[in-house]
C-alpha cells in the first residue's frame, strides 16, 4: 500500500511561532499544499522574544517584507548588539557586538595581533576596533551600502519589536496568501492506529481539523509533542538555573539606544529593551535563589520609566524535547525546548527550525532517517547555544551572592570547557559545522567575561611592532571617521520609519 502524501499541514498555535511558520509556508509551499492554523483568542501568548540577531533579516527579506513598514507594525528599532553590565564583577561592562572586529592579516584573524599588542602595551580595549560596538556605545546608526573593495564592512543589524505586534503583522501576509485560521481550544488530538500518528485535533467546539504533518506551537504546554505523543524532555538545569522571570514594560525615558542590555542582578539578569512606543524589561532569575516577591521588587526599582502594568510571570526549565520531530509531529519555538533570552536566539530558534522543516520537508509518508537527522541537527544547535549561554554564568569573579557562588563552581559541560581552555591557552577559538554563534562572539564574550588568554599565535611576530601599531591605529581611525559621519539612532528613526503616535 502507497504512503499518503503530506498535503495538509495543521499548525497549533499562533504567536510569533505559529505565524513566522504560517508566513513561511504560505511564502514557499504552493497548492497542492493546504495550511491551517489553529488558535485560541483565549490562551495569551507569551510575547517576550523582543530583541532578534541579524538572521531575523534573512527571513523577512525571505517573505518580501518592506524593512521600515515592518518596523513601523511592529513599533521596532535597531539593535547593533547586546551590553552586559555586572557580568564580570560589578561595575564592569562589555558589549557583545554584530559584526566583525578589525580586520585578518595574513592566516590569522584580527585579535591575534590584538592580543600581541596588548601585550606590547596597547590601551585601546577589543571593542574599539568594532564598528558596531562603537557605533552602539555613541547611540549612532546608519544604512550603509558599501563597495566589496571598502576597508570596513558596513554595519551588522538586527531588530527589537513587539512579538504580538510581529505575529499580528504575519498573521495578515499569511491569511493574504491561503493560509486558513480556525479560532478555537483544542480539547485533544486523536491518533491514527496502528502506527500512532496524530490524525486530528478536536476543538471544543466538536469540530475535527484532519492533517497529514502537524506543527506544534502551542509553546511550553507542548500539547501535541509532548501530551500527545510524550516525547520527554531533557534538562539542562544544572548549568542554566534560571526557572522563572519577570516581565513588565515600562515608559520610554531617555534616548532611544541601538542595542539591547543585559544587567546581573543577584540571583540572575535584567534585560531592556528599547522599542518605539515603549521599553521591555525583565527579570531573568532562580527561584532557589530570590522569592517571587524579592524578585519583582527588583525588577520594579530599576526601570527607566513608570511601569505600564503589573509584573508578568512565568515559569520554565531549561533544556529541550528529545524528540523535536517525533512521528508526524514537529515542535518549533517555546513547545520545542526553551533556552533563555540572554543572547537573543529565541527567535531565531523559531526561524532556524522552519528552515529544516522545509529542507526536511517530507513528501510520502514520514522517512525515519528524515527524521533523525532533523532531530539530529536541532540538537546540535540547541546544545551550541546552550554552551554559548553558559559561558556567561561559568566565567564570572563574581561570589558576592549564593547564586554567583553556584555558577562560578559548577560543572560544565566537556565541549565548553575545551573551548574555554583553548582560548586561555593561546587565543584560539574553533566553530564547528553549523553552529550559531561565530568565532567573534565567542571572542567577545570570553574576552568580555575575562577569560585572558595566555598567550598569541606565534604568527602574529611577523611583522614588526612598528607595523603593529600603525596597523591597528588605521583600523581604529577608519572606525572613528565612520562614526563620526553618522547620526544618532533616534534622528535617524525618527527620519525614516517613526511609526505614528511614537514618541518623539
Amino acid at each position: 500500500m502507497p504512503e499518503r502524501p503530506i498535503r495538509d499541514i495543521v499548525i497549533v498555535g499562533g504567536g510569533t511561532a505559529g505565524w513566522m511558520t504560517a508566513a513561511a509556508f504560505a511564502r514557499f509551499l504552493k497548492p497542492p499544499y493546504r495550511i491551517e492554523l489553529v488558535e485560541s483568542d483565549e490562551i495569551p501568548t507569551v510575547g517576550v522574544g523582543e530583541a532578534t540577531i541579524p538572521q531575523i533579516k534573512l527571513f523577512n527579506s525571505a517573505l518580501g517584507l518592506d524593512e521600515d513598514e515592518f518596523l513601523r507594525s511592529t513599533q521596532g528599532t535597531f539593535k547593533l548588539g547586546i551590553q552586559f553590565v555586572d557580568w564580570l564583577r560589578p561595575g564592569h561592562s562589555y558589549i557583545h557586538a554584530f559584526g566583525p572586529i578589525g580586520r585578518a592579516l595574513g592566516l590569522l584573524p584580527f585579535h591575534q595581533y590584538w592580543l600581541r599588542y596588548r601585550a606590547a602595551g596597547g590601551k585601546e580595549d577589543l571593542s574599539a576596533f568594532s564598528l558596531n560596538a562603537t557605533a552602539a556605545l555613541r547611540n549612532k546608526f546608519a544604512r550603509q551600502a558599501k563597495p566589496a573593495s571598502a576597508p570596513l564592512n558596513e554595519l551588522v543589524y538586527a531588530f527589537h519589536f513587539d512579538a504580538a505586534l510581529y505575529a499580528r503583522h504575519l498573521r495578515s501576509y499569511a491569511e493574504a496568501r491561503g493560509v486558513k485560521r480556525i479560532e478555537g481550544r483544542i480539547e485533544q488530538a486523536r491518533l491514527r492506529e496502528p502506527e500512532g500518528f496524530i490524525d486530528s485535533v478536536v476543538l471544543a467546539s466538536g469540530a475535527q481539523i484532519h492533517g497529514d504533518l502537524f506543527i506544534d506551537c502551542s509553546g511550553f504546554r507542548g500539547l501535541l509533542i509532548e501530551q500527545t505523543l510524550h516525547s520527554g524532555y531533557e534538562d539542562w538545569s544544572q548549568w542554566l538555573p534560571c526557572d522563572r522571570a519577570l516581565a513588565v514594560p515600562c515608559a520610554r525615558a531617555g534616548e532611544l539606544t541601538p542595542y539591547t542590555r543585559a544587567t546581573a542582578r543577584p540571583a540572575g539578569w535584567q534585560w531592556r529593551i528599547p522599542l518605539q512606543h515603549r521599553t521591555g524589561n525583565g527579570y531573568v532569575y532562580c527561584s532557589r535563589h530570590v522569592s517571587d516577591d524579592e524578585a519583582a521588587a527588583t525588577l520594579l526599582a530599576n526601570l527607566d520609566g513608570e511601569p505600564l502594568a503589573e509584573p508578568r510571570p512565568l515559569r520554565f526549565t531549561a533544556g529541550m524535547r528529545k524528540k523535536i520531530w517525533n512521528r508526524n509531529c514537529i515542535a518549533v519555538g517555546l513547545s520545542s525546548g526553551f533556552l533563555e533570552p540572554l543572547e537573543s536566539t529565541s527567535i531565531h530558534l523559531v526561524q532556524s527550525s522552519i528552515a529544516r522543516i522545509l529542507a526536511f520537508l517530507p513528501n510520502h509518508g514520514i522517512g525515519r532517517i528524515d527524521v533523525e537527522q532533523f532531530n539530529r541537527q536541532a540538537t546540535f544547535e540547541l546544545e551550541r547555544i546552550r554552551d554559548f549561554l553558559i559561558l556567561h554564568y561559568k566565567a564570572t569573579e563574581r561570589s558576592d551572592t549564593p547564586f554567583w557562588k553556584a555558577c562560578r563552581e559548577m560543572p560544565i559541560p566537556e565541549e565548553l570547557r575545551w573551548k574555554i581552555e583553548a582560548f586561555a591557552s593561546q587565543g584560539r577559538i574553533s566553530r564547528y559545522n553549523d553552529e550559531l554563534f561565530a568565532e567573534v562572539g565567542w571572542l567577545q564574550v570570553l574576552h568580555g567575561q575575562g577569560v585572558e588568554p595566555r598567550g598569541y599565535h606565534p604568527l602574529a611576530e611577523q611583522i614588526s611592532h612598528g607595523e603593529l601599531v600603525e596597523f591597528m591605529g588605521t583600523i581604529r581611525a577608519l572606525i572613528e571617521r565612520e562614526v563620526d559621519a553618522m547620526g544618532s539612532h533616534a534622528e535617524f528613526f525618527d527620519r525614516n520609519v517613526a511609526a505614528r503616535g511614537a514618541p518623539a
